[in-house]
């Protein structure tokens, strides 16, 4: 429904339907505590008569504040992310502020659009989720508003709060659990040279080499996707001494490797065992049951908006670390070795 004379409806047009002041009505519109539940419903009830809507623009010009938050994640297609992006805005909207999503990566490059919308809107904070190609054009935005990292490496900067899991500890829960099961010929699939591929890798190798079993250390390069993880896993197999247990660098990297074994026929876990890493709601589907370790990414992405929200109403000095712990979640997917049945 349009106002007076055909024209949009205004905080005005609201305030005379409702019989209350232009002030109320904007105490309402914030959500203000002040206004009675009564006069409450009077407004809420006017405006949805009219089909008035706040003008967020107007209001975050005379406030000073655009109450948003802009969030650049590393892959759209990798659902490890969900947990971080759920809990991370849940806390924000809690606290009245609104949290706009834009994928980073595009053909292996960051997408500087998305950097340039998010400054354009005057976001007041960004976060960075996941591992993103560095660029100096984002690294200069997380240096002019308040910033943070959800689980990432590449943009751990001097004046960026980070809340990262311990990637490194995870790889070990990894091997020690193949390890206690009998598995010595144990690969791993990732080895990237950046960020988590490199925290992961370095994880890895660090383990085997701490139980003896460096002369078993072996890498196959892929990606964090089923494509890569496939083809890594297809030569780690095809070879003269394949490995009886695999961990991969992640869940879709993982749902590869099982992929690869299945067309093989070799059986998971019968004679291979696989372990993933970020435990997604992929890996506990029954189907697959992956043994997956959990990086807790609903506590990452929780403290990465307390951070922000703290810096935003307080200041304070960035820099601040949080390194979180992950455990092991054991599925079907790892068993004993061959040798060992």
């Amino acid at each position: 429904m349009s106002g007076k004379d055909g024209r949009r409806p205004t905080i005005r047009d609201v305030a005379e339907r409702a019989g209350v002041s232009k002030s109320l009505v904007s105490l309402v519109m914030r959500g203000s505590a002040q206004v009675s539940p009564a006069r409450r419903k009077a407004v809420l009830d006017a405006a949805r008569a009219l089909g008035y809507r706040p003008n967020s623009v107007a209001r975050s010009l005379v406030e000073g504040r655009t109450r948003t938050v802009g969030v650049i994640v590393s892959d759209l297609r990798n659902p490890w992310y969900v947990d971080i992006l759920e809990s991370f805005r849940r806390v924000l909207h809690g606290d009245g502020m609104r949290v706009l999503i834009g994928a980073g990566e595009l053909e292996h490059r960051l997408d500087q659009t998305v950097v340039e919308a998010f400054l354009d809107l005057r976001v007041e904070a960004l976060c960075v989720v996941g591992s993103l190609p560095f660029d100096p054009v984002l690294a200069d935005a997380m240096g002019s508003v308040p910033a943070v990292v959800a689980s990432s490496h590449g943009y751990e900067l001097p004046t960026v709060d980070s809340v990262v899991n311990d990637d490194v500890h995870g790889m070990r829960l990894a091997v020690e659990h193949l390890v206690g099961l009998g598995h010595r010929r144990i690969a791993h699939i990732g080895g990237g040279a950046a960020g988590v591929f490199q925290a992961r890798r370095e994880g890895y190798e660090t383990a085997m080499r701490a139980l003896g079993l460096a002369e078993h250390v072996r890498v196959e390069r892929c990606e964090n996707d089923e494509q890569t993880g496939y083809a890594a896993t297809r030569r780690l197999l095809g070879c003269d001494d394949p490995p009886t247990a695999i961990v991969a660098v992640n869940d879709m990297a993982c749902l590869g490797a099982v992929s690869a074994a299945a067309d093989l026929g070799v059986d998971v876990p019968a004679r291979l065992s696989v372990v993933g890493y970020d435990n997604t709601p992929l890996a506990g589907t029954s189907h697959l049951s992956l043994t997956s370790v959990d990086p807790r990414n609903p506590e990452i992405g929780e403290l990465a908006a307390r951070r922000l929200l703290a810096r935003l109403a307080e200041g304070g000095a960035p820099g601040v670390r949080d390194l979180i712990s992950p455990r092991l979640a054991v599925r079907r997917s790892t068993g004993h070795p061959p040798a060992d049945r």
